[in-house]
Order: structure tokens, then C-alpha cells, then sequence
């Protein structure tokens, strides 16, 4: 009986440490987009600085092409639109993942508890 147990016990937390693996590959995703969004709140301040009369570049590759700047406005906004979106989805990823966490963490618990019992009453 306690071989059983065992056997699940260590099933679970395989999927409970497997878990954890995938919430912190979550929350490294997220933390990236973060910095992104970061980084592209400071372009588009810097761009909203500009007039018309500037002229804004565009990095491709290794080469410097020119950009509209109403081009340019448009482009990090729809990139921060898309950051703001994947940071929501990471969110929700992350509590369902937590909801999950929890489950697993009560469910070892209580095969711990199974697994103590069933060792205290093959010694006695």
C-alpha cells in the first residue's frame, strides 16, 4: 500500500515540479515584454517630441532607411497595442497556472500525509 502512494507521490510532484518550470518560463516571458513595453514608451515619447520637419529613421538589418514620422507614430503603437495584449494573455496564463500550483501543492499534501500513515502502520 505505501509503494502505491509512494508511486503517486512522486508522480505529482514530477507534474507539480513540471509546473513550476512552465510558470517561471511564464514569468521570464513576461518580464522580456515588460522591458519592451518599457522601451517602447520611451520611443514613442521621443517621438512625440518631433514635428514634421524632423526626419526619423528606421533601422533594418544594417542600414539606416528613412521613415515617415506619422509611419514611425503608427508602428509603435500598434507594437505597444501588441505588447500591452501578450502581457494581458501572460496574466491570465499565470493565475490559471497559480490556480493549478495550488492544486498540485494540496494533492502532495495529502499523499504525504497518506504516504506517513500507511509507513507508521506497516512499523506497528
Amino acid at each position: 500500500m505505501a509503494e502505491a502512494i509512494q508511486k503517486k507521490l512522486k508522480a505529482e510532484l514530477e507534474k507539480y515540479t513540471q509546473m513550476q518550470k512552465d510558470v517561471s518560463k511564464s514569468m521570464s516571458a513576461r518580464q522580456k515584454l515588460e522591458t519592451q513595453l518599457t522601451e517602447n514608451n520611451i520611443v514613442k515619447e521621443e517621438l512625440d517630441l518631433l514635428d514634421s520637419t524632423n526626419i526619423v529613421y528606421k533601422l533594418i538589418g544594417p542600414v539606416l532607411v528613412k521613415q515617415e514620422l506619422d509611419e514611425a507614430k503608427a508602428t509603435v503603437a500598434k507594437r505597444l497595442e501588441y505588447i500591452n495584449g501578450e502581457i494581458q494573455r501572460y496574466e491570465t496564463l499565470l493565475k490559471e497556472m497559480e490556480k493549478k500550483s495550488e492544486q498540485h501543492r494540496e494533492v502532495l499534501s495529502s499523499l504525504q500525509q497518506e504516504f506517513q500513515k500507511a509507513q507508521g502502520l506497516a512499523v506497528a
